[in-house]
C-alpha cells in the first residue's frame, strides 16, 4: 500500500466516530450507548433510535480501516496523486468562497448533490471565469459534517491520464467516499474517449461524480458519445445581468458592458482583476479560454478526425488567428462576407456616419492608417498574409463551435416588406470582450494626425460620442440577448420595415400576441424615441402578423414613467425582472 493510500485511510479513520456501542438493560429493556475516551477521560450517552444504524456502520467501518492499516504494510511505491483533498485540507479549501453570493445555476447542482439523482454523473462546464470552482466549493460548504466526510475534491492537470483517474477512483470508493468532484478534467487527453468509466463504473455504483472544467467542446463531444443520456449538463458560460449585479455587487449597464461575460469584477468577491480591462487581457482570454479550447477538444478527439475543414489551418498553426478574426469580426457585425475581404471596422463606419453631422473629423482622418494599427493590434492576418486561405466552410464550422460555447447567440431580423428574407444578427455574450475591442479601436483614431489637431475639448467630445454610440448598440444586442434566452417560449427578434425598425418584438405564438420595444442608451425622454411605436401603419401590419400588442414599451437608463400610451422602463430593472435561465 502506498504511503498516499495510507494517509489516506487514516484521513478517514480521524472522520470516523471513536469508541463503540454498549447495551444496558434498564427495566428489562436493552438500551444502545455510545461510549468513547476523550482527553483521557472516558465518555458515554445514549443513543437515539434514529441514529444507532448509521451511528453502527461508522464505528465498524473505522474498525475495518484500522485493521487494513494494521494488516498492510507501507509500500515504496512514490506515486502520490497529491492533487486529491479531503478532511481538513478540504475544508482549508472551501472556507474562503464560502460566504460569496451564489450563482443562480448552483439549484442544479444542489439538486443533483442532495437529491436522489443516481447512475449519471453531473457535468459543470463553461468558459474560464464563470463560476465553475467556486460553485464547487460552496456546495461542498452546504454539507452536512457526515457528507463532507465522505467527499474528495481531485484537481486535474495535463500530465494526469484516466487510468492514474481509475485507480484514484477507486482507492476512494473502498475507502468510503462517495461524493466526487473533479476539476478541469478535459485536460486530460484521453477523458473524451474513455468518459464513459465515471458512469458506467462509479455513478453506476452509487457515487455522486462532479466533472467540471473550461474545455467545454470536450464535454459536449463525451455526452454525445461516451455519456450519453447518462450525464446532467449544466453551462456557466452566460451571465446575465441580474447576477452581474446581485452575484458580484456591481450596478449599472455600463460596467456590465465594460466588464460583463465574467466573474472578474467584484473587488474582494470572485477575481479582483476584470477579464476585459485591456486589449491585452482579453487577447490572452480569447486566446486560453475559446481558440486552444476549441484546438485541444478537437485534437483530442477520434484521433483528430472532427477537425474537419479546420485541419490544414490547425496544422499551419493558423486556426488560433482564425478563430480570433472570426471572433472581432462578430463583434463588428460581419457574419458572412468578412472572411473574404480586407478588413475593415464596422465600428468606424457606423460611428463616421453618426458623427459626420456635428463635426467632419472623421472624414479628415486616415482611414488606411488607422484600419491598418487596428489589424495590427488585433493580430488578425490579411488574406494575403495567410498560408491557408479561409474560406466561408472554415468561418461556418467555427462558428457553429462557437455556439456551443454558449459564447453566441444568433437574433432574426424579421423584414416585414419581404418575410421571405433570412437574415439574423449575431450577438455575443460576453460583452467585455466585444467592448475591450471597440476600445482598441478608439485608441488607434486618437493616434491619427488629424485628430491630434483638434482641441481636448473636441477630442473627448468625439470620442464620448463614438462609445455612446458602441454602448447603445451593445446594450440593444443585451436586451436582445437575455430577453430570448428567459423566454424560450416566445419569439424574440428584431423587425424591420420600409422605412424604421423596431429594435425588439416579442411574440407570443400561444396566445397570438406580442409586445414591442424600443431601446435607447440614453437616461432622457425624447419624441424621437416613440416615433416608430406610434406610427398607426407599422402597429397594423405588426398587429396583424404577429397578435394583439400587449404593450409598447421604451428600454432606457432613466426612471420609470408612462407618456402617453408608452411605458418607459428602466433597462437595469427591466434585465433583473427576467425570468432566470433554466
Amino acid at each position: 500500500m502506498t504511503q498516499q493510500e495510507r494517509n489516506r485511510i487514516q484521513q478517514r479513520i480521524d472522520s470516523l466516530p471513536p469508541g463503540g456501542i454498549t447495551y444496558k438493560t434498564i427495566n428489562g429493556k436493552k438500551y444502545p450507548y455510545y461510549q468513547w475516551t476523550e482527553n483521557g477521560k472516558q465518555r458515554g450517552r445514549r443513543i437515539q433510535d434514529d441514529e444507532l444504524t448509521s451511528l453502527s456502520e461508522q464505528i465498524e467501518e473505522r474498525k475495518r480501516l484500522q485493521q487494513i492499516l494494521k494488516e498492510s504494510p507501507a509500500s515504496t511505491d512514490t506515486e502520490v496523486f497529491a492533487a486529491t483533498r479531503t478532511g481538513e485540507a478540504l475544508k482549508r479549501y472551501i472556507v474562503p468562497v464560502a460566504s460569496f453570493q451564489k450563482r443562480e445555476l448552483i439549484h442544479s447542482l444542489r439538486e443533483y448533490i442532495f437529491g436522489g439523482v443516481s447512475d449519471r454523473v453531473f457535468i459543470l462546464y463553461g468558459l474560464r471565469r464563470t463560476g465553475k470552482t467556486t460553485m464547487i466549493r460552496q456546495i461542498i460548504s452546504e454539507m452536512s459534517e457526515e457528507m463532507f466526510s465522505r467527499t474528495a475534491f481531485i484537481q486535474i492537470n495535463a500530465s494526469n491520464t484516466m487510468a492514474q483517474i481509475h485507480r484514484e477512483l477507486r482507492n476512494l470508493e473502498a475507502h468510503g467516499y462517495r461524493y466526487v468532484f473533479l476539476d478541469e478534467v478535459t485536460l486530460m487527453d484521453d477523458f473524451i474517449e474513455g468518459a464513459a468509466l465515471f458512469s458506467d463504473v462509479y455513478a453506476a455504483s452509487g457515487m455522486k461524480i462532479v466533472l467540471s472544467g473550461t474545455d467545454s467542446l470536450g464535454f459536449v463531444f463525451s455526452e454525445d458519445e461516451q455519456l450519453y443520456d447518462r450525464c446532467i449538463m449544466l453551462h456557466t458560460t452566460f451571465i446575465p445581468y441580474r447576477e452581474f449585479e446581485e452575484v458580484l455587487g456591481i450596478k449599472g449597464i455600463d460596467e456590465y458592458i465594460r466588464y460583463g461575460g465574467t466573474m472578474s469584477m467584484g473587488g474582494i468577491k470572485y477575481n479582483a482583476t476584470p477579464t476585459f480591462a485591456s486589449k491585452k487581457s482579453t487577447d490572452e482570454y480569447v486566446d486560453s479560454a475559446i481558440a486552444k479550447n476549441i484546438q485541444h477538444s478537437l485534437k483530442n478527439y477520434r484521433y483528430e478526425a472532427h477537425f474537419g475543414s479546420l485541419i490544414e489551418l490547425y496544422n499551419r498553426n493558423e486556426l488560433t488567428s482564425a478563430i480570433n478574426r472570426i471572433i472581432e469580426d462578430i463583434n463588428h457585425r460581419f457574419t458572412i462576407e468578412v472572411l473574404t475581404r480586407q478588413f475593415r471596422s464596422t465600428d468606424l463606419r457606423i460611428s463616421e456616419n453618426n458623427l459626420r453631422s456635428t463635426n467632419d473629423i472623421l472624414d479628415r482622418i486616415d482611414k488606411e492608417k488607422v484600419t491598418q494599427r487596428l489589424r495590427e493590434i488585433l493580430e488578425i492576418k490579411n488574406k494575403e498574409e495567410q498560408i491557408v486561405e479561409i474560406t466561408e466552410e472554415h468561418r461556418a464550422q467555427i462558428k457553429d463551435y462557437l455556439d456551443l460555447l454558449d459564447l453566441t447567440l444568433d437574433i432574426d431580423i424579421i423584414h416585414m416588406s419581404n418575410l421571405n428574407r433570412k437574415e439574423t444578427r449575431t450577438v455575443i455574450t460576453q460583452p467585455g470582450m466585444r467592448y475591450s475591442q471597440a476600445v482598441a479601436l478608439i485608441n488607434q483614431i486618437m493616434l491619427d494626425e488629424a485628430f491630434q489637431t483638434l482641441s481636448l475639448t473636441e477630442r473627448n467630445m468625439v470620442t464620448e460620442r463614438i462609445l455612446n454610440e458602441i454602448k447603445g448598440r451593445m446594450m440593444e444586442d443585451i436586451v436582445l440577448l437575455e430577453t430570448k434566452k428567459a423566454k424560450p417560449n416566445c419569439q424574440v427578434f428584431k423587425l424591420q420595415f420600409a422605412v424604421g425598425e423596431f429594435d425588439m418584438v416579442v411574440f407570443d405564438p400561444n396566445h397570438a400576441r406580442c409586445e414591442i420595444y424600443e431601446v435607447k442608451h440614453s437616461k432622457e425622454i425624447d419624441k424621437n424615441q416613440i416615433r416608430h411605436l406610434i406610427d398607426p401603419a407599422k402597429c397594423k401590419d405588426t398587429a396583424f402578423r404577429y397578435g394583439s400588442i400587449q404593450g409598447k414599451y421604451v428600454l432606457y437608463r432613466g426612471a420609470d414613467t408612462v407618456v402617453d400610451e408608452i411605458r418607459y422602463l428602466n433597462v437595469e430593472d427591466y434585465l433583473k425582472a427576467l425570468p432566470a435561465v433554466r
